[in-house]
């Protein structure tokens, strides 16, 4: 088997073809939730700690010297990491609700579908003369 018609095949499969779906869909809802995160949720979050922006927060081990090119200041930045772990728990939460909403939307077609259809007309009629005959 030729490498082409092995790469075609691999390519066609229904699953890869899912997942580059899934991964290109993945990026948009990540945006979306990005952005989410970063105009709505922190705002109200800065708001309430007076304004303080919480990625800015860092500890600085050698200050810049007088020339910051030749010796820039050395520093962690513990709360790029904060922001980055709040941003995850946020996304994390955001991504529950939606699964959680998902899943619950497919509990109600579930238990729509698990209904047996009413009897029709004729069966029901069927089921009357299947008693009447059963009495005798």
């Amino acid at each position: 088997m030729s490498l082409g018609k092995e790469f075609k095949e691999f390519i066609s499969r229904g699953n890869v073809v899912d997942l580059a779906v899934g991964v290109i869909i993945g990026g948009a809802f990540g945006a979306i939730v990005g952005s989410l995160v970063k105009d709505m949720v922190m705002p109200p979050i800065s708001y309430l700690l007076s304004g303080v922006d919480v990625a800015s927060w860092k500890l600085v081990i050698a200050p810049a010297g007088p020339d910051p090119k030749l010796k820039p200041e050395v520093d962690l930045t513990y709360g790029n990491f904060l922001q980055a772990g709040l941003n995850f728990l946020i996304v994390a939460a955001v991504i529950f609700l939606a699964v959680k909403a998902v899943n619950s939307f497919k509990r109600q077609e579930a238990e729509k579908a698990a209904e047996p259809p009413a009897p029709s007309a004729e069966e029901k009629l069927l089921t009357e003369i299947r008693d009447l005959l059963a009495k005798k």
